[in-house]
């Protein structure tokens, strides 16, 4: 039942005119209402607070007529009944309270900042062209998409001019680039890219994460550099995960070939479908994994493979723009789950808490991990 069905009980039952089964409803209603919401008083104050009502009445002392008992009782139904209305008002605003601090998942959101320093928020912007420059069309599609159009002088320009997209938290967007390739922007990364490609080569540069579907082109290979490394492709689909508050840089290959160059320790590898690339510290290795989990992330979905709680919650905090606090012993707990990007945080959450290994604490966008 809702609380304006309820408040038209309750209106119902102050005039007198509720029914027996209207009754039975009202009660029924409110102790599930009680247990959802945790009120401060109790049905044995409710209790107490009738008797006390009723021990008042003049019914119960002798020099009172019989004359006046039900005009008495039905200002004390009022009275209780009044007290009960504001309860429930007062639960109804807690409630709504409880509602506005629910936290909500991220969407497409960036910032696109061009070669004069200008910014447009793409969220706010409307879809259509957006800017010209060096030749180069930028169109926000309804899809929510950034698309970069070549036009002919765009061949015969020798300034190169840069473009950043950039997402915060909570954010995401899909670039497609000037030669066709195209780029999913994950939540809190930028991706940094000439308006016009060089003639000898495409390169780009990332922090955070992104998923590449580089259009083939032998003659000018794509590289993607981040803080620590420098991927070389000719044409292919990869992800790149290279956030600066995660101890370790992953390079994961689902089609085609990847050289993988690591600028501090001077050493490069070459990456073959399936495989991963793994830079902590000043370590790199290799391993095959499940690249549809690595890449999950694009398709809107949370999977987690014996994955340390500790990078769980760092992608918790960026998707949904949170602060969360872990304690150092927690971190390295396991788990594995899957779940939706595009429900509640809530939901994310639950697959731990039914493991009862952990438990979340919600201080408005302020998240506390507890054993």
């Amino acid at each position: 039942m809702q609380n304006r069905e309820a408040k038209e009980l309750l209106k119902k039952y102050r005039e007198g005119s509720c029914t027996a089964e209207e009754i039975a409803l009202l009660e029924s209603w409110y102790l599930e209402y009680e247990d959802e919401t945790k009120p401060d008083f109790t049905p044995e104050a409710i209790a107490e607070e009738k008797s006390r009502i009723w021990q008042s009445l003049p019914v119960h002392q002798k020099q009172v007529k019989r004359m006046v008992l039900w005009p008495w009782i039905a200002a004390a139904s009022v009275i209780l009944c009044v007290t009960l209305a504001l309860l429930f008002q007062k639960k109804d605003k807690q409630a709504a309270d409880t509602a506005t601090v629910k936290i909500l998942p991220g969407g497409n959101n960036a910032i696109l900042t061009l070669a004069n320093g200008s910014k447009i928020s793409l969220n706010d912007a409307a879809n259509g062209n957006l800017a010209s420059q060096s030749g180069i069309t930028v169109t926000k599609t309804s899809d929510g998409q950034l698309v970069y159009q070549v036009g002919i002088s765009a061949k015969e320009t020798r300034v190169v001019e840069y473009n950043t997209v950039t997402t915060p938290k909570g954010g995401q967007y899909q670039v497609n680039l000037p030669d066709g390739t195209k780029v999913w922007l994950n939540a809190a990364s930028s991706l940094t890219f000439p308006v016009a490609f060089a003639a000898s080569e495409r390169q780009v540069k990332l922090t955070g994460e992104a998923y590449f579907e580089v259009a083939h082109n032998k003659e000018k290979p794509f590289k993607v550099s981040s803080d620590k490394q420098n991927v070389t492709v000719l044409g292919t689909h990869f992800n790149v995960s290279a956030y600066k508050d995660d101890d370790e840089i992953r390079t994961t290959l689902l089609e085609g070939k990847v050289k993988v160059q690591l600028s501090e320790i001077d050493a490069s590898a070459v990456l073959r479908p399936g495989e991963q690339g793994v830079l902590k510290g000043r370590t790199f290795n290799t391993r095959f994994v499940n690249t549809e989990n690595e890449i999950a992330w694009v398709n809107n979905a949370f999977v987690f493979d014996n994955e340390e709680l500790g990078s769980i919650m760092r992608k918790i905090a960026r998707w949904y723009d949170v602060e969360v606090v872990c304690p150092e012993e927690l971190e390295k707990m396991e788990f594995s789950g899957t779940g939706s990007r595009s429900k509640s945080i809530q939901n994310a959450l639950k697959i731990m808490e039914l493991t009862e290994s952990v438990h979340f604490k919600f201080e408005g966008r302020r998240i506390t991990v507890m054993p």
